[in-house]
């Protein structure tokens, strides 16, 4: 299977997850804190470790982490497991983060979800979220025997390489497919206009060339529609309808559905098949892929935004929050220090008193009218700390 080939043996890894209950289908780590990325991310030792963790009973695991990690639970945990889960399963896109946590050292965030929604994600790409991050390289730390969970994970990287296949000319390079696939989870997405940097796409992905192509390569070599000239990184897909028809049915059901209502019009109720067949003789076919993928991403990322706002405690940076202001994007971020942690929870594993760095700092007279950016309690005076960074233009 193409993930095992990414499993990581870090003590530091084991040591992080030691930390929380053990009833895990599938543990993985991911982003700049796991891979190198070039550009502002490129620090791994200052890079936030992201994690999520896949349980095949969420209402119990959630049970035990508030024993054992209360404090790193928002208002929320007052409400108990099984409204946590109501809300994880049922809002965003399925799963429920608890971030900016200090663990043996390093700062983590890691996302909770159910095994049975994270299989419906990796075969049909309801919210492509959790999919999303699986189709880059990631640090698998435990993965149990589910037959059914390792299947879907190889089907999301088949489905990304076709998705990739259509929005790509008859000739590539390597790094061409690499950076579409790697871009496929955030077509759309709101972070991508406002908050992330723009060029992050290409940031994963040229100092990780090896980690996509030890990632794919099986699947490429093993695609009889594909001429896989490994040795010049370069690669050749059969572009005519016929190809491109057989790239379309072979796309994840949302994704099919949502191009079907992009492209029928009012009155025709065709079916997708039909559709689909239309669309493969279509100059632009591409394109209508694309926004098929927007129209997946899109909501999904926005609720799952909205949603991170009820789930992260107190100490939680309200991030990539922006304005216009005299030609200039504004980051405004809303962070506040924790008071106190809870006595007799786990000390390895905390809530971070975490501090962004920033150019201005400016004092507001009163904690009632913050001015704009983003605000701290002092905890030695008591006082309003704003602190507001300018993005260059």
């Amino acid at each position: 299977m193409a993930l095992q080939a990414l499993q990581s043996s870090g003590v530091a890894f084991r040591k992080i997850l030691s930390h929380f209950p053990e009833e895990l289908s599938l543990a993985f780590a991911y982003g700049s804190g796991v891979y190198r990325q070039a550009g502002p991310s490129s620090n791994q030792k200052k890079a936030m470790l992201d994690f999520v963790f896949t349980v095949d009973d969420p209402v119990a695991w959630h049970s035990k982490n508030l024993k054992k990690n209360r404090s790193h639970y928002s208002f929320l945990k007052v409400l108990g497991p099984k409204i946590i889960t109501t809300i994880q399963n049922n809002y965003g896109a399925g799963v429920y983060y608890n971030p900016l946590i200090m663990c043996d050292s390093r700062l983590i965030k890691y996302g909770v979800i159910s095994t049975s929604i994270l299989i419906e994600d990796l075969l049909n790409w309801n919210n492509l979220y959790i999919a999303g991050r699986l189709q880059k390289p990631v640090k698998i730390i435990a993965m149990n025997e589910n037959v059914a969970l390792r299947a879907a994970l190889d089907k999301n990287l088949k489905s990304a390489v076709t998705a990739a296949f259509l929005m790509l000319p008859e000739s590539f390079s390597e790094e061409d497919l690499f950076i579409m696939i790697a871009g496929l989870s955030y077509s759309g997405d709101l972070r991508m206009v406002v908050g992330e940097n723009k060029a992050k796409v290409m940031d994963i992905v040229k100092p990780n060339i090896a980690h996509f192509r030890e990632l794919y390569g099986h699947i490429l070599q093993d695609n009889p529609q594909v001429v896989y000239k490994i040795q010049q990184g370069r690669l050749e897909i059969d572009k005519s309808p016929e190809g491109q028809f057989t790239q379309l049915l072979a796309l994840p059901k949302t994704l099919q559905q949502e191009i079907h209502h992009i492209m029928d019009p009012p009155g025709k109720n065709r079916d997708v098949e039909e559709t689909l067949f239309q669309l493969a003789h279509d100059p632009d076919c591409g394109d209508v892929v694309h926004l098929g993928l927007s129209a997946i991403v899109r909501p999904s990322s926005l609720r799952q935004s909205t949603k991170g706002i009820f789930t992260a405690g107190s100490n939680q940076e309200w991030r990539h929050r922006w304005m216009f202001c005299q030609g200039q994007h504004l980051w405004c971020m809303l962070m506040m220090k924790n008071v106190k942690l809870l006595s007799g929870e786990n000390p390895g594993c905390r809530p971070s008193l975490w501090h962004l760095p920033s150019p201005v700092t400016a004092r507001a007279p009163h904690p009632s009218a913050p001015a704009r950016g983003s605000s701290a309690w002092n905890q030695g005076t008591m006082t309003w700390t704003v602190k507001m960074t300018t993005l260059p233009r």
